[in-house]
């Protein structure tokens, strides 16, 4: 019995079906279109006037934290731009803001580092759960992971980055110095607070409470202003 021989053409027309195919697929889907890149630049620019503000209005410093702890809802544009768009726009908005405070900074950019990261830790989870559980639950939980993990980097930017900074520069130097520089600017505040148990005090009643406040105020305006402004952006 003759074995069948395997017809050429009919091979032909598969293959050339078969690169058709591959040819005519459409094209990856940029991760940000041109109107999601000029919305990222209006919600940047919004999110650093946001920045600003508590500098220039006292209304932002709450007389039960310590002064430098400016309560700013600057992480809310950014909160807007991830929902709306996806989670690279969310640290898109976060980078710039700070990138654009850098030239004003008063702390040699550890202030703004601090900041791009806490920042980055709330906006990236909380954007990143919506876009897998995309409702008002997602929304929620999504925001209550990053205002956790926002506070929980906040608390490791002040205990290693932020508090041994300053307390070199307001002692020349002298980090203990500096230390006793810090506990008196806190005394009225926490009135058994030394050298020695200023890091108990400091995170724990003024970072992570500070830090939750500031994420459950960002969470909420978000809430109730995204489902309106969705479809502007």
């Amino acid at each position: 019995m003759k074995k069948e021989q395997p017809n050429l053409e009919q091979t032909e027309v598969q293959n050339e079906e078969q690169t058709a195919c591959q040819t005519e697929r459409p094209p990856k889907k940029p991760l940000l279109s041109v109107k999601d890149m000029a919305t990222v630049g209006i919600l940047s620019a919004i999110s650093y006037v946001l920045y600003l503000l508590p500098h220039f209005l006292p209304i932002f410093k709450l007389p039960f934290f310590p002064p430098w702890l400016d309560l700013q809802i600057s992480d809310l544009p950014a909160l807007l731009g991830g929902f709306a768009i996806n989670p690279l726009a969310a640290a898109i908005i976060v980078t710039v803001k700070c990138l654009l405070k850098l030239p004003f900074t008063s702390t040699a950019c550890v202030g703004e580092l601090a900041d791009l990261v806490v920042g980055l830790a709330f906006v990236l989870p909380a954007s990143l759960f919506y876009k897998k559980v995309h409702d008002k639950k997602g929304a929620v939980i999504g925001m209550g992971i990053g205002t956790v993990c926002a506070t929980l980097v906040a608390v490791l930017a002040n205990r290693f980055a932020l508090i041994p900074f300053y307390a070199l520069q307001f002692g020349n130097g002298d980090a203990e110095k500096g230390m006793s520089v810090l506990v008196n600017a806190v005394s009225s505040l926490y009135k058994n607070a030394t050298t020695g148990t200023f890091y108990g005090f400091y995170l724990w009643l003024a970072v992570v409470p500070f830090n939750l406040l500031r994420c459950l105020l960002s969470s909420t305006v978000t809430f109730f202003v995204y489902k309106p402004l969705s479809k502007y952006l």
